[in-house]
Parts: C-alpha cells; structure tokens; sequence
C-alpha cells in the first residue's frame, strides 16, 4: 500500500500528467494517429495552463484548509501530537542539520505550545517515509531541535516507524496508551487536516485539531494569475495530492468520512 500510494503520486501530479500527454501527443504523431496526437496536445496545454496560470489550485487549497478552524490556547494543555513531514529529511541525514521545509510551522507551533505549557508533553509521530528508507524522520530530527529552544528531551515521546498518515495514527494510538495520555492536541498543516482528522477519528483517539502552515489568505478566488506560476503549481500538486489521500482512505476504509469537519 505505501509503494503503490508513492508510485500513484509520482505519476498522477498535474506536472506529470501534462508531460505523459506530450508523450503520447509526439508517439502518436510519429505514427500518424493527428487526431490523438491533437487531443493529447491539447490536454497536455489545458493541464498546464490550469496549474501554472490560474488560482485553481490555490482555491482547492485554501478549501482544505479551512475546513477546521484553530481554537484559542487552552488555559491546560497536557500534551500534543505533532505529524511529520516539516523537516528536509535528505539533508538533516547527510548534514546532521535542522533544517525546516515549507511544512515547518508545524514545529515552530509545538515550539511555542511548549514554552507556553511547560507541563505538556510532545509526541512527535514521523519516520522515514521516502521510498528508499534511509534517511532520519521528523521524529528523530526533532531530538536535536527541540533542546535548542530548552525543551528538555524528557518531556518528548518519539514515534519513529511511521511512513504515512495512517501510520501516524495506528503508531501514536499504542503511545497515547502507553503513557496515558489523552485529548491531545492534533498539529499539522491546515490543508492535511481533514484526513488527518478523519484517521484519527476512525481510530477513536480523541483529539483536538489544531491546524498551521496555512499556503493560503483565505480570501482566494476563482480565476486568472500569471504573476506567480510557481506557486500555482505547487499548491496545485499539494491540493490534488492531498484529495488522492482523502478519497484513497476513504476508499480503503480507513478516515471516518470522505471530507471529515
């Protein structure tokens, strides 16, 4: 199931998809089949113009992301879980670093929520979930970052072994236990957190979401950019990457809902 989910975004992102139209659009010219090498051609363009030239994707994005709203800071908080991915894993392996990736608020939020709450506890759930396997997950990582900021590594709890979200979950289910830790709060990007949500649901561990990193103003609109193509892609591929896990685990059982709130 991980291979194939890796191999399933490999070739399913809209840059890729664009490029195996052109491919098929110059094979079937070659044979002389126009009419399919004009509609590849064409969709190839349209996948193209859609990701790098509209809001499309920011739109889908900014959806995601509001779907749960962060309360208030609680006057209690006994612990929080923390999902992986706000680390450069390649790097911080072969430079023994910390260095952040887009995804890093997640951790500068739990780095806040820890001074403020200097009883709580933080689990950190996140392995290597490259395909390759040997790189250092956020978990790990997370053991040089935190005492930098004097958070003790007494107060942290490690889940190393997850390569997805569903792992996350399953892995921190059997930690929350283990150290009798419950009602915990949820961090993780905004646009993850429905799906996040929705496993942890599934799973009856009780938490309270608690989005960050947010890729959007929440004032997006449907309709034309060309002033920023970069990042139309890329929050594009994030947005579609993140509705292929929604209704992927919804498929296969495991979110309680295909668009939890």
């Amino acid at each position: 199931m991980f291979l194939f989910s890796k191999l399933v975004w490999v070739f399913g992102q809209p840059l890729s998809l664009a490029f195996a139209f052109v491919l098929a659009a110059l094979l079937t010219g070659f044979v002389r089949w126009r009419a399919v090498s004009l509609v590849s051609s064409a969709l190839a363009g349209l996948i193209l113009f859609v990701t790098l030239y509209t809001t499309v994707g920011n739109y889908l994005l900014q959806g995601l992301e509001d779907r749960f709203t962060k309360p208030k800071d609680p006057q209690i908080l006994q612990c929080m879980i923390v999902l992986g991915g706000a680390f450069e894993n390649e790097v911080n392996t072969m430079r023994h670093g910390i260095e952040l990736n887009a995804g890093g608020d997640r951790f500068i939020e739990a780095l806040r929520l820890a001074q403020k709450y200097p009883q709580s506890r933080i689990l950190i759930s996140g392995g290597d979930g490259s395909i390759s396997g040997n790189y250092e997950g956020d978990a790990v990582i997370s053991e040089r970052f935190f005492p930098l900021f004097g958070i003790g590594k007494e107060r942290l709890i490690e889940e190393t072994a997850s390569r997805t979200t569903f792992e996350n979950a399953t892995n921190t289910k059997d930690l929350l236990a283990s150290h009798g830790l419950s009602n915990c709060l949820l961090i993780t990007s905004g646009y993850h957190m429905p799906r996040s949500v929705g496993i942890f649901r599934k799973l009856d561990i009780d938490v309270t979401p608690w989005p960050t990193d947010y890729r959007t103003d929440g004032r997006e609109q449907l309709g034309l950019d060309f002033t920023q193509p970069s990042r139309n892609a890329q929050n594009m591929a994030t947005a579609i990457r993140e509705w292929f896990g929604l209704v992927g685990y919804y498929l296969a059982g495991r979110t309680s809902e295909l668009y939890p709130e």
